[in-house]
């Protein structure tokens, strides 16, 4: 059960479009997060979410730091979430749960400052996930501000750009493997030079990117957002480079909405973000573009009926095939769910 259940319960909307079909590409899975408004979101916690009306018939799983394997070399540690995740999926795959397939991507994490080292990691990795694994994610999120929260307490500056680090990342590339980039706004040009020096890595950038509107951030979103602009159009040359549209619910975004008395409606979400969202999918198309849940941590500002109706109407005057390749089929496509 959700802290905020009945604060996101005093806005209840009817779905839009409960037909569209939907892969939710961007969701965790995990227990004992007591920093989280969602404590525990196993399968029962993320049934109750995919119930809510709209039409999610496959999610991906991305990394959480769940789970890790207490024994044994560190290094092997990340297995555990595999291992977990897997059986969840396979829970799923069962069809007792409802016809939506739970994980049937799964995004992992590994230190790649190990350098080469970190293809055991991989290839461990590979074989605890079976055919569901398709990739890592290893947030690089950092800011000189110590009160921007940082999502690892080992991150560094210049993380993308260290040699050490890239020779591990070149692991990923002879596996075809995905990497999931997970920065802050002032960090994708970091995202881009990575993605110029290994052209055959597909890339997805979480979360737009990470605009910040916290502490130094606050009352600065208009420099926040040119800067912002100008670096996803240059980001988006790089073909290898998919985006996330979604995941800026979050506190350190700086729209505060778990602050108001009532939580926003899809509307106002939608006026919120509406820019942010046009200006990504504008640059790169839909073809790399796909809407993203980030639940339960966007939970924090909304439900999941309400989030995925500001969606829609963001994609209220797209075509058939744009809505499919949004709400579908990029995700499907990138992580190789058919």
């Amino acid at each position: 059960m959700a802290t905020n259940d009945a604060w996101l319960a005093l806005v209840e909307e009817e779905t839009l479009e409960p037909d569209l079909p939907i892969c939710d590409p961007h969701h965790h899975l995990w227990e004992f997060r007591h920093d989280r408004v969602e404590p525990r979101y196993l399968m029962d916690e993320f049934q109750d979410d995919l119930r809510s009306g709209h039409n999610i018939v496959s999610t991906v799983f991305i990394e959480c730091r769940a789970m890790y394997r207490q024994d044994g070399p560190e290094a092997l540690s990340f297995i555990g979430e595999i291992e977990f995740v897997n059986g969840i999926a396979a829970m799923s795959a069962s069809g007792l749960y409802g016809p939506t397939s739970v994980a049937a991507g799964i995004i992992g994490s590994a230190d790649l400052m190990m350098g080469a080292a970190a293809g055991q990691t991989l290839d461990a990795q590979i074989a605890s996930g079976g055919d569901r694994f398709r990739g890592i994610r290893r947030s690089a999120t950092w800011d000189p501000d110590p009160n921007v929260r940082n999502s690892r307490a080992d991150a560094t500056p210049g993380l993308l750009a260290d040699p050490t680090f890239r020779e591990g990342f070149a692991e990923l590339d002879s596996r075809n493997l995905t990497f999931e980039a997970w920065v802050y706004h002032h960090q994708i040009p970091e995202v881009t030079e990575l993605a110029r020096a290994f052209p055959g890595v597909t890339i997805i950038l979480d979360h737009l990117g990470g605009p910040l509107g916290v502490d130094s951030y606050r009352n600065k979103r208009d420099d926040c957002f040119n800067q912002w602009k100008a670096d996803i159009a240059d980001l988006a040359t790089c073909e290898n480079v998919m985006a996330k549209i979604g995941g800026i619910n979050m506190d350190i975004n700086g729209f505060f909405w778990h602050e108001n008395p009532k939580p926003p409606t899809s509307q106002e979400l939608h006026e919120a973000t509406q820019k942010w969202y046009e200006h990504m999918i504008e640059k790169f198309g839909v073809d790399r573009s796909m809407f993203e849940s980030n639940f339960p941590v966007d939970k924090q500002s909304c439900s999941y009926n309400v989030l995925w109706n500001s969606f829609k109407r963001l994609a209220s005057d797209y075509s058939a095939d744009e809505k499919a390749a949004l709400f579908h089929d990029t995700a499907v496509r990138v992580y190789s769910l058919d």
